[in-house]
């Protein structure tokens, strides 16, 4: 349910949800098994949840794990998930400039396409 009002919140951030950004969270809904009660109760305009980024990378990079876990339950990740994607790693805290980067390589981790250096690297420590 966390992971869905952060992004139900995100995807609000600048208004109205479009009706891409709508669909997205949809999808995510399913994905996540929100009830239509526990739905309703997050896209309420009254009860926005704060996005609450952790002091700690291994708390950040837990919730980013969880959320590509989630993403990846159904085997895809559609193009479309990219832009709520990185306002949900800007969210919790990465830096801007990294965000990108922590976002392909959290891709090739989750798609089975890591480079045989970072297979090595994840084995050897």
């Amino acid at each position: 349910m966390a992971h869905f009002a952060t992004l139900a919140s995100l995807a609000a951030v600048d208004g109205e949800l479009n009706p891409q950004e709508k669909k997205l969270i949809d999808r995510f809904a399913d994905k996540l098994d929100i009830t239509e009660a526990e739905y309703k109760e997050v896209m309420d305009k009254s009860n926005r949840y704060p996005i609450d980024p952790s002091h700690s990378k291994k708390e950040r990079y837990e919730r980013l794990f969880d959320l590509f876990r989630i993403i990846y339950a159904d085997h895809e990740f559609a193009a479309d998930e990219l832009g709520l994607v990185k306002k949900y790693v800007l969210g919790l805290g990465f830096p801007t400039n990294q965000a990108d980067s922590i976002i392909e390589r959290s891709i090739a981790v989750f798609t089975g396409r890591i480079r045989f250096e970072d297979y090595y690297h994840f084995m050897n420590k």
